[in-house]
């Protein structure tokens, strides 16, 4: 079976191994046609252009969200957050995890400033689920449980604060002047403990390249605990990179600089684009090497160690559950004990939800084919994890972001991007391409594979609910129909913003007066060489976008500002990465520092920074830097 086919004409997913419920609900993803091709159709059926949206000019100071309401928006289960028949279900979680409100989510009125020692650290993952018994590191499975308390342990000497993300401190109102302290450094390295925090390890299993894995598990991240902020929004505190723990397998647990100035900025560039991500508090160096071999070519190197804290409402992934429903017995409790611990402190909406006719929807002719998600909160909750999953990747596409390692333990339940590792923007328009070299030779993961893969990976999530008795077939099956249509409804939306377009328009008959051979001289830059079928096929679509650009009636300079405020000027290309580490790993963490400020500005024009919003130069496409391993 060919699921989402339209998406892509790579590797199908019907080549991949399936989960054993039905996924017959998944063909009724699309149950109405698309009006405009968003890109030629000939070869790729997927529609992409975010290389073009990338790369369209910015000249506006106001960033617009791109989560705005799909076009011809059917009935979903859009609500339990305040008002079950009004408002969406998943679009005030997105906004609470993303964008918690104005200003990078902080009301600056009378603004708390705490000290370290004065955070509100919570630990509720510790008081309130099973855990291992033994704190040991030695590395092994791992029964019954779902987190190892285990101290931070990599060797620091010297360690020092590389750069550190203000909109983060405001979330957990953390006094700015707290990262000029001179013991920061260790208390961000993991050297000294931070007062009450509960350090501990998650356990998780997952799919890797569409392989069972069986137990991965948090090999070199720490967390340190949860904060709890003023508003009691709940922000759990992880550091990457600190050390052994029993699922580091057979690694060191530790982290390099080059891997960790790229999550870092990354996480804050992705946020400041507002595509839902983890984020990232501050960077240190260990004052340490660390030996890698980045091509695992036999040829490993010495390089500078690194810790990044990264920062989430929650790191639970996809295989968080799948681990213990993959042991059965005693263990499927666990999915259980652990969907009522989510939903308790991540879906509140949901655990107060009372009956509703508008969230009954039918799922067939069939007798019997209504799902009620009023009658089942895992129901409802397996619903909204596919929702978020559908809209995340959506906004990935929109911005050409390809996240290189779409296994099952990198999907995170609130639908946010997760574990940073071989990323890329893509430089040119290659709906094949893929970040990592692991992927190349079936290209499982590349940039027009991401829509597919999503739904793959909820489909492994649905099943290891119905394997513990949450959900049943039926309520599963509805949970990926919703996945297809959430995607391609808010795709549309935010394609239809970054084109210009007002609406929809299924044909248009004249031509333009533009000469053909002209056609694509704006694209030059972005297009690779396509061959004469594929010029044909954009020449095509070019005419048609401007007969419906002069159809719309709305001046261009209206038009221009409108794409320019969701269209991004500055977008964190791997060789802007690269230029950072390189200068970091010479001590000098000024350009890390200037990227970070540039980022969290990307769809405005700022003077003096144009250099960061060029194309690549021609030693970005060299293997470490345009193509990265899975992991360092």
């Amino acid at each position: 079976m060919q699921i989402l086919s339209h998406f892509s004409s790579k590797a199908s997913l019907s080549l991949l191994p399936l989960p054993r419920l039905s996924l017959s609900t998944a063909l009724y993803f699309r149950r109405r046609p698309s009006k405009f091709q968003f890109c030629p159709s000939k070869h790729f059926q997927f529609p992409r252009l975010p290389l073009l949206v990338c790369n369209l000019s910015s000249g506006t100071s106001q960033q617009v969200p791109m989560d705005s309401p799909p076009p011809e928006a059917t009935l979903s289960v859009d609500s339990l957050t305040h008002d079950l028949q009004n408002q969406s279900l998943t679009s005030d979680g997105h906004d609470q995890v993303n964008n918690k409100s104005e200003n990078n989510g902080v009301n600056n009125t009378h603004a708390v400033r705490l000290k370290l020692e004065d955070l509100n650290w919570d630990n509720s993952f510790v008081r309130e689920l099973p855990g291992d018994p033994r704190t040991d590191t030695i590395p092994r499975e791992v029964l019954h449980a779902c987190y190892t308390k285990v101290s931070p342990s990599a060797e620091v000497e010297n360690p020092q604060l590389v750069a550190w993300s203000e909109s983060v401190s405001k979330l957990l109102e953390l006094d700015p002047e707290e990262f000029g302290r001179p013991d920061f450094p260790l208390l961000f390295s993991g050297a000294s403990p931070l007062v009450g925090s509960l350090p501990y390890a998650q356990c998780y299993g997952g799919h890797q390249f569409g392989m069972w894995a069986g137990q991965l598990g948090d090999g070199r991240a720490i967390t340190l605990g949860e904060v709890l902020n003023s508003k009691s929004e709940r922000w759990e505190l992880q550091l990457k990179g600190a050390g052994k723990t029993p699922y580091s397998r057979f690694a060191d647990g530790l982290a390099v600089l080059r891997s960790s100035v790229r999550e870092f900025l990354c996480s804050e560039a992705m946020h400041n684009l507002g595509i839902p991500t983890t984020r990232a508090l501050c960077l240190v160096t260990t004052g340490k090497h660390v030996t890698r071999d980045m091509f695992y070519d036999g040829n490993p190197k010495e390089e500078p160690g690194a810790i990044v804290c990264r920062v989430s409402p929650s790191f639970l992934r996809f295989g968080s559950y799948q681990i213990h429903a993959s042991r059965e017995k005693e263990d499927l409790a666990i999915v259980r004990t652990l969907a009522d611990y989510a939903i308790r402190h991540h879906f509140p909406h949901i655990e107060n939800m009372s009956r509703s006719e508008s969230l009954s929807f039918n799922t067939g002719n069939e007798e019997h084919s209504v799902v009620d998600l009023t009658s089942n909160k895992y129901a409802a909750w397996a619903v909204e994890v596919a929702e978020r999953t559908a809209s995340l990747v959506a906004k990935w596409q929109g911005v050409g972001f390809t996240h290189g390692v779409l296994n099952t333990d990198n999907m995170s339940i609130l639908g946010l991007t997760i574990d940073y590792g071989p990323f890329g923007f893509l430089d040119a328009f290659d709906p094949s391409y893929t970040p990592n070299t692991t992927d190349l030779p079936g290209r499982r993961y590349c940039f027009a594979n991401q829509p597919d893969i999503g739904l793959w990976n909820i489909a492994q999530f649905t099943r290891t609910l119905s394997a513990a008795q949450l959900i049943d077939d039926k309520e599963a099956n509805y949970a990926m129909e919703r996945y297809g249509t959430r995607f391609m409804d808010d795709y549309q939306a935010i394609m239809t913003k970054k084109l210009g377009l007002p609406k929809y328009i299924k044909q248009l008959i004249t031509d333009p007066s533009i000469p053909e051979e002209e056609l694509l001289n704006p694209l030059k830059a972005v297009l690779l060489d396509i061959g004469q079928e594929r010029k044909e096929a954009w020449i095509s679509w070019v005419k048609i976008y401007i007969e419906e650009l002069a159809a719309s009636g709305i001046p261009d300079e209206e038009r221009k500002a409108s794409m320019n405020a969701v269209n991004p000027k500055y977008i964190l290309r791997n060789y802007l990465c690269q230029s950072a580490i390189d200068a970091a790993e010479q001590g000098d963490f000024g350009e890390v520092q200037r990227v970070l400020k540039v980022m969290e500005r990307p769809y405005d024009e700022q003077p003096g920074m144009e250099k960061y919003a060029r194309l690549p130069p021609a030693w970005a496409y060299r293997p470490g830097v345009c193509m990265l391993s899975c992991s360092s």
